[in-house]
């Protein structure tokens, strides 16, 4: 397998701490950490990213493309550089809960270009969200972005291995991180099903030991095909996951 990606939620600097110093133990495992940017907490991505940095080789900030102004320079730019952190994964983003938070109608290809042209020491990631459309439709995606400067990309979590086959197939060639994250309540299942239209397969149980048994399963075909996996432990107890993720 080429790298581990673990997502922590940076929902402010001493949890973020607390939750870093938890996965330490896992640190000649795991690859890069993944710091998303949600806009109502208080640490923004790249900030999250300087302080995991300090006890990971890699952090991996999130920008979300509709926050930057394509007629003005990378805000983070700056922070970017002084930190040492050279490499991002563009996201389209949701729209702000606060109404009066300035967005842009900017896309991730646009936001992929602007790195190139103006941080072409940082590698830039992209998404892949395998369920808002047909294949066809994320190909194109996929391709545009690789067109505009993205080296690799960051799917979706996949939740049926025969799906992910399918679009291992289909991305052949390129650099991606198969997602994988726990489910572990009807409330949570219901929340894929409605809002990302996830078919969960029959077998699927919304358990810590389902949810373990696939992630080795998706880390598995990453180590025979030669791709990296991206864990995303989303409100579940981080220790008991990883810990039968990495037994």
């Amino acid at each position: 397998m080429k790298r581990i990606s673990v997502e922590l939620v940076p929902r402010d600097e001493e949890a973020l701490r607390a939750e870093l110093a938890a996965v330490g133990k896992y640190r000649s495992r795991i690859g890069v950490i993944n710091v998303p940017d949600l806009l109502r907490l208080p640490l923004r991505s790249w900030e999250g990213a300087a302080i995991a940095q300090e006890s990971f080789p890699s952090a991996m900030p999130h920008i979300r493309a509709m926050d930057i102004d394509l007629d003005a320079g990378l805000p983070m730019k700056a922070y970017l550089r002084a930190h040492h952190i050279e490499e991002v994964l563009v996201i389209e983003g949701d729209p702000p809960q606060d109404m009066t938070r300035e967005v842009y109608p900017t896309m991730s290809v646009d936001v992929i270009r602007k790195f190139r042209a103006e941080m072409p020491e940082v590698k830039v990631y992209a998404g892949v969200d395998q369920y808002r459309g047909s294949m066809a439709e994320e190909l194109y995606r996929v391709r545009r972005k690789a067109q505009a400067g993205a080296a690799g990309f960051f799917t979706q979590p996949f939740f049926d291995l025969r799906y992910l086959a399918l679009y291992a197939d289909m991305l052949g060639g390129y650099e991606v991180y198969w997602g994988v994250s726990p489910v572990m309540s009807a409330r949570s299942e219901s929340y894929w099903e409605r809002k990302n239209k996830v078919v969960f397969p029959h077998a699927f149980r919304p358990t810590l030991d389902w949810s373990i048994g696939f992630s080795r399963e998706a880390m598995a075909f990453a180590e025979t095909h030669g791709a990296s996996v991206y864990l995303m432990p989303i409100k579940t107890n981080l220790e008991a996951y990883l810990s039968g993720v990495f037994a």
